[in-house]
């Protein structure tokens, strides 16, 4: 895996209080505003797979979903670079919602993770899955209908290995469909189902943008731009 080295002092905006307490040479923990509601979260300090952040996408993508409620309850989630896990546990949090954590291998981000989870009052921690992207799943038909992620495409040479996990998880609900939609609109009242949605706030180069979003469709995959950042990939009928 590649590693890319990135400061978290500008990225926060107003979404974190300027109240921290390091609770380890290793950790800082920050309060997060979130629509409704505060999560404290520690985050590493330094981590090479950028894992010890939240990115700004985590902030918009949160405002989107409450906005768009309907389209993500009661659906069975797994979240992709989950990091810190602070999306997840909101999501948790405010709608009860099955949902499943997981990034790269590393059991310093799983560990994080559920520790986020106990001082958030989300207990048990969420279920949690090691995954390098382009690597087989454990599972062969995991249950997950929906699966998202924010600000994941930092790493240009993982395009193809993350394409290839997408079109795994959704290839394997592909039976179970029960919204069947070319395009997706502000007017449309679901989504595809399985679908991959992606909030997308941090910049990224327009090449590196289309290089994703050209492998996805080069795999069969539609990418819908639905506004806000936010973007569904989901198999063509």
């Amino acid at each position: 895996m590649d590693t890319a080295l990135f400061s978290p002092s500008s990225l926060f905006g107003d979404n974190s209080s300027d109240e921290e307490s390091n609770t380890h040479d290793n950790f800082v923990e920050r309060t997060h505003q979130f629509p409704g509601m505060e999560l404290v979260i520690r985050e590493f300090s330094f981590h090479q797979l950028n894992a010890n952040l939240l990115w700004p996408g985590a902030f918009a993508f949160a405002e989107w979903m409450v906005q768009h409620r309907s389209w993500i309850e009661g659906r069975h989630i797994v979240e992709l670079g989950s990091g810190t896990g602070a999306l997840a546990i909101f999501l948790k949090k405010l709608w009860q919602i099955d949902i499943t954590t997981s990034d790269y291998d590393d059991q310093e981000i799983e560990d994080n993770i559920a520790y986020n989870c106990k001082i958030n009052g989300v207990t048990p921690a969420l279920p949690h899955m090691k995954h390098t992207w382009g690597d087989a799943f454990s599972s062969v038909n995991p249950k997950w209908d929906l699966i998202i992620a924010s600000d994941i495409l930092l790493y240009v040479k993982q395009y193809q290995n993350l394409i290839k996990t997408l079109s795994f998880l959704l290839k394997a609900n592909q039976p179970n469909r029960t919204t069947k939609m070319s395009s997706l609109n502000e007017q449309d009242d679901g989504l595809p189902c399985p679908a991959f949605l992606m909030s997308l706030a941090r910049r990224i180069g327009k090449d590196d943008e289309a290089l994703f979003f050209g492998g996805c469709k080069d795999a069969g995959l539609e990418v819908q731009h639905l506004g806000s950042h936010i973007y569904c990939i989901f198999f063509r009928e």
